[in-house]
């Protein structure tokens, strides 16, 4: 498999590390800009992905280590039949902590980006009262999602307007190796792809629902809704909605590991 680079010591200087990344894609993909006008609605470069990583990790203090950054192999290619089943492009996410079963604690992942989020939004943020990322009670990854792996991962995206039409529950019940946007959904939108909060805000792509976070609003176990992101009015919000409902505003993303 390839890699970004040799094993390197302790001492192994962060710009180097990061200038490797840079050079080793853009001579897979060709090179990079800075000028976030010419991404629209794409999906980004996985190295823009991995400096934003880089970016978050440093701002945060999150513990992310350089080596973990230098064993990301390349990515998996989108096939024609990816590309038949809506699927468009790779999304680089990162799975943090531990669900006791060796898997990342997928609650704990995507309640480290939505902090990041609050932090760089600078209070243009809204969160459910409903939401309550350290009560179980509360919030879990749907059991029958698939458990996600510590440290980076790739996943094949379709960014929802497919299933814009459809109840989560339906879409539930017809997805067969594929799965929905949980820790990676917020992941995207507040590390990775913030691009697409403009989106939104402009109307140009729906807001998302996150069919792999099942929602408890009251508590006791009593899970009926999922997780919902939407950005308006230059607010980016975290929401719920009734998985037996229909939010004509709404699509719902979709992964393929």
């Amino acid at each position: 498999m390839v890699k970004f680079f040799p094993k390197k010591t302790d001492h192994f200087p962060k710009t180097t590390i990061f200038n490797g990344i840079r050079h080793f894609w853009e001579a897979i993909l060709g090179p990079t800009t800075d000028n976030s006008q010419d991404q629209d609605d794409t999906i980004l470069s996985v190295t823009r992905q991995i400096e934003s990583w880089q970016k978050a990790n440093e701002k945060m203090a999150w513990g992310i280590r350089e080596d973990e950054f230098g064993r990301i192999k390349a990515p998996p290619q989108i096939t024609d039949k990816d590309r038949f089943d809506g699927f468009v492009d790779i999304i680089l996410s990162y799975g943090f902590g531990d669900d006791g079963h060796g898997n990342a604690d997928s609650i704990l992942s995507g309640k480290m980006a939505w902090e990041y989020a609050c932090k760089i939004r600078r209070g243009k943020t809204w969160q459910c009262e409903y939401i309550h990322f350290d009560r179980s009670d509360h919030i879990r990854l749907r059991p029958n999602a698939p458990p996600r792996p510590k440290g980076f991962y790739f996943s094949k995206i379709q960014t929802g307007e497919k299933y814009q039409n459809l109840k989560v529950s339906q879409l539930l019940t017809r997805l067969d190796k594929d799965t929905c946007f949980g820790p990676e959904g917020i992941q995207f939108l507040c590390i990775t792809h913030t691009h697409f909060q403009n989106l939104m805000n402009n109307k140009k792509i729906p807001f998302m629902a996150f069919g792999d976070y099942d929602i408890a609003p009251h508590g006791f176990n009593d899970f009926y809704d999922s997780l919902q992101m939407f950005c308006s009015q230059g607010i980016l919000g975290l929401g719920i909605g009734n998985v037996d409902y229909n939010y004509p505003l709404f699509g719902i993303p979709t992964l393929r590991f």
